[in-house]
């Protein structure tokens, strides 16, 4: 191919006039204006998006990571700038926000752009302003004038909205915000970017949907095995017929170890084990990164499910002396953290374990995870941007849409910790992961490396990078906060509107559409059933009616005289003594034995008495009869059924059997029901039938299939409206506290309309019972703690401490609320409120009463990033407890003088370089 400038060389003007008209076809002015910002050219599905958004659409943007979806959003901006209004930027998280507003603030200046987050409001004003998107659903609730003029919103990362815990806002937003808004939402690549869309169109107006599957970067799959790179793909076949295919070298050293794992079983010969082949060990991190280096693979991104894993590698890297970074280079990263800790105090800094985080970053070394400082997450951040980190090791939030692309990306194991249990990736996260490997404009190719271990299995690999469906499926569901804040605004009714039209409704009513044309399915094959079962004699269906009842009656006896059987069994064993000698009626141990120990209470089934057999064996008998079921058996393998039925057979001696028999033909007889059914069987014109059990057997085809289209008709009835009926259960609880009264919000309603946190009812309920008012302001941070903060420890560590007096007296109150306000939840069929979390009560005191940052963080164990992070979730809460309370009310006052006391040292330090 000619490169562009050789081709505009020899290119006439005219040629290169006409080009030109070429390139920017269907380009309005705003386009043309804001392709001269960049110095490449755009990609078709960047053009496409501009050209819709200046159309005057909506747009939803689905495509890889690192693609440059964010161009689409900076173009609403600059639409919003030309045409005199505003645009809101969303984010997922902080850093994001925070990386975003820098962004702008480099094209437009200070003036022109705002950030609001939960710890930062600059220029809140301004025509861009950058914040998170629960900022922005606040801002919606509380009708906030900053809205006048709003022409756009980005929504930036909005497959978020199938997080299950925060992912309800994204919703909320998107049906909220005015009609006259236009939407850019942009996402990761989800194999139903197109039902997402049509949900848009259907709540937003004209929406354009553009999917775009290529990578800019192409990305190339490795393995890792020791310290040699196999590709995991290799190319078969030629020109058309070329495709790629498992690397067969993988696929033999899976095998290979599979062998190894059997022959480490270990087989004992003598007293000695016989000796044991050498199990397959992963190569050091260190080694890793050197291989990397070797093969001009860096800078790497190494995923690593762990924040004590990422901080162990770099002191791994240190110890093995690692140096990744030339002199100058090392100078110019020192000087750079040096400027952006400056603020930071020398004590808090030697606390926070600055001399190796610094000594790492000059090597070219760096971790990433939440539980650092965040201005220590910028510093690698910025540091590794400008190409100055060569190997951070990281947890997947670095994945989280921050702006840090990497040549490679490692990862090590294919399973995480999801706060519940070990997980396997899915493909939708590997793809996320991997989606940061490949420079653009920088790079030519980009990298995936697995490290492979004896667990991981390649053709597992294969499958995680060739899977592309990864749907995006909705988490909402209406919360307290919503459910006050919606009736206060538009009304129950419109409220109870307004959120059917949730995505989460729209995707539970398409998948109604496919069980409703199943039970249409089903309906016309009943009438099928119904017409083969017809008979010239009567009416069959009737008498098949009748047949079931009669088959139902009998085995209701067979229940009741098993349990008889057992009760009688059982009050028998209950009067053995010692000595007493009885008949075991059947399996291997039938015969004489006598009683050595009754066992009366020693299992909830019954007396298990222990007997010694007239074989000289000593076992423990059970009213119970039991066998053993193999683990292979299949219901549906028939040779399965016969060789069970055998030995069920064998188990039960013929004799008893016939008497079990003869007992039950006698009870049946006995009963008045059976005997009644049996008559009217005799008596009902299709009983003479030849064809009667051919007729039989489509009415039990009928009557089978009618149960399930009777379950199917039960699961469409539970997935139509299913938002609405949560919602009106919702209001229900709040009716029956007094937050709604009707249509209208009480006082105390609009006091919980003003709490957003996942504990907003306990919060109010808090408040109205008047729990802190006798607090002082460290002891109020320490009670409001347990509403924001979530422990990491099992649920079976030892209790919290908390602060004696009446801070302690408050905590308990709040525990007990929260026992009420459960119960009220299980009565309306809701279940929303997790208990109160003690287990940041101790630190939040010991910070708002002005200790020291390493005497708190000692005795916390928490790391700075945790510490921090706990800490602004609790400034937040306290800020929403003030602005509910009364004015001039002592826990309004005391809310405020707790944050005072707690916003100081490495909580205050600014997030915003």
């Amino acid at each position: 191919m000619t490169s562009p400038d050789t081709t505009s060389a020899e290119q006439t003007p005219a040629q290169r006039y006409a080009a030109y008209r070429r390139r920017t076809a269907g380009h309005g002015p705003a386009l043309l204006d804001f392709r001269t910002l960049y110095d490449f050219e755009l990609d078709p599905f960047q053009l496409a998006a501009c050209q819709a958004l200046e159309g005057g659409s909506g747009v939803l943007v689905a495509a890889p990571t690192g693609s440059g979806k964010t161009v689409v959003g900076e173009f609403a901006v600059h639409l919003a700038l030309l045409g005199g209004g505003k645009c809101f930027y969303t984010t997922p998280i902080k850093a994001l926000s925070n990386q975003k507003y820098a962004d702008l603030v480099r094209r437009y200046g200070p003036q022109k752009v705002g950030l609001l987050t939960g710890d930062n409001s600059v220029n809140g004003e301004a025509p861009i302003v950058v914040m998170t998107t629960e900022v922005l659903r606040n801002m919606l609730y509380a009708g906030s004038q900053t809205l006048a003029g709003l022409a756009f919103v980005v929504m930036d990362e909005v497959h978020y909205l199938a997080d299950r815990f925060r992912g309800a806002v994204w919703e909320e937003v998107i049906i909220h915000v005015p009609d006259s808004v236009r939407i850019v939402a942009l996402s990761a690549t989800v194999s139903n970017a197109e039902e997402f869309g049509e949900w848009l169109q259907a709540v937003r107006g004209d929406t354009a949907v553009i999917v775009d599957e290529h990578r800019p970067v192409p990305l190339f799959q490795h393995m890792l095995v020791g310290t040699r790179l196999y590709d995991l793909f290799v190319d078969t076949g030629k020109g058309k017929d070329r495709q790629a295919r498992l690397n067969p070298q993988l696929t033999r050293m899976a095998v290979e170890e599979v062998r190894r794992a059997k022959v480490n079983q270990g087989r004992r010969t003598g007293r000695r084990r016989a000796p044991r082949p050498q199990r397959f060990r992963p190569p050091p991190r260190p080694e890793v990164i050197e291989r990397l280096e070797r093969a001009g693979l860096l800078p790497a991104i190494t995923f690593i499910f762990s924040r004590a894993g990422c901080d162990t590698a770099v002191l791994q890297c240190l110890h093995a002396g690692i140096r990744l970074t030339s002199k100058e280079e090392a100078e110019e990263i020192r000087a750079h953290a040096e400027l952006r800790t400056a603020d930071i105090a020398e004590d808090d800094l030697r606390v926070l374990g600055y001399g190796d985080f610094l000594a790492a970053l000059e090597r070219g070394v760096a971790a990433h995870h939440a539980g650092m400082l965040p201005t220590f997450k910028e510093v690698v951040e910025e540091l590794f941007t400008r190409g100055l980190i060569k190997a951070v090791f990281a947890t997947e939030t670095l994945a989280l849409g921050i702006n840090m692309p990497a040549r490679t990306v490692v990862i090590e194991k294919l399973d995480k910790w999801n706060g519940e249990a070990h997980v396997d990736l899915t493909p939708g996260e590997y793809t996320q992961l991997t989606g940061r490997a490949g420079r653009r404009g920088i790079d030519v190719e980009g990298h995936a490396v697995v490290v492979w271990g004896p667990n991981v299995d390649p053709a597992s690999v294969a499958g995680l990078a060739g899977t592309r469906t990864y749907p995006l499926n909705s988490s909402f569901r209406p919360s307290y906060n919503m459910a006050v804040n919606l009736v206060g605004a538009v009304g129950n009714e419109r409220a109870r509107t307004l959120l059917e039209e949730s995505f989460a409704q729209f995707q539970a009513d398409r998948a109604v559409v496919g069980l409703a044309r199943q039970v249409h399915r089903n309906e016309e094959a009943l009438e099928g059933y119904a017409k083969a079962a017809e008979c010239h004699l009567g009416d069959f269906m009737e008498y098949a009616a009748m047949r079931r009842r009669l088959s139902d009656r009998e085995a209701e006896l067979s229940r009741e005289r098993s349990s008889a059987r057992r009760a009688e069994a059982a009050r028998s064993l209950e009067h053995l003594r010692p000595g007493d000698v009885i008949i075991v009626p059947s399996g291997r141990r039938s015969g004489l034995a006598v009683v050595l120990d009754p066992g009366v209470g020693r299992r909830s089934d019954g007396p298990a008495p222990l007997v010694l057999t007239v074989n000289r064996s000593v076992q423990r008998l059970s009213i119970q009869d039991r066998i053993r079921i193999p683990k292979s058996f299949s219901p549906r393998n028939p040779q399965d059924r016969r060789d069970l039925a055998a030995t069920l057979r064998g188990r039960v001696p013929d004799d008893v059997r016939e008497r079990r028999r003869a007992r039950g033909d006698s009870a049946a007889t006995d009963d008045a029901e059976i005997t009644r059914l049996r008559a009217e069987l005799r008596r009902h014109p299709v009983h003479g039938c030849d064809q009667r059990e051919d007729h039989a057997r489509w009415a039990e085809r009928y009557h089978r299939l009618e149960r399930e289209t009777e379950q199917l008709r039960r699961r469409v009835e539970g997935r139509s409206q299913v938002i609405a009926r949560t919602f009106d259960r919702v209001c229900a609880v709040l009716q029956q506290l007094g937050y709604l009264d009707g249509d209208s919000v009480t006082a105390e309603g609009r006091r919980l309309g003003r709490i957003y946190n996942e504990l907003d009812l306990l919060t109010a309920e808090s408040l109205r019972a008047g729990l802190w008012e006798k607090l002082g302001h460290a002891e109020l941070a320490a009670c409001v703690s347990a509403l924001v903060y979530e422990s990491r420890q099992p649920d079976d560590a030892a209790p919290p401490r908390t602060p004696a007096g009446p801070a302690q007296d408050a905590l308990a109150a709040m525990v007990r609320l929260w026992g009420e306000l459960d119960a009220v939840e299980r009565d309306n069929r809701v279940s929303f409120l997790r208990e109160p979390d003690l287990g940041f009560a101790w630190t939040a005191y010991r910070w708002a009463k002005g200790d020291d940052l390493d005497e708190v963080l000692l005795e916390s164990d928490l790391t700075a990033g945790d510490f921090v992070r706990a800490v602004k979730q609790l400034l937040d809460l306290l800020g929403q407890v003030a602005d509910a309370s009364p004015d001039n009310s002592h826990v309004r006052k005391t809310a405020r003088r707790a944050m005072d006391a707690m916003r100081r040292g490495v909580v205050a330090y600014s997030s915003v370089a």
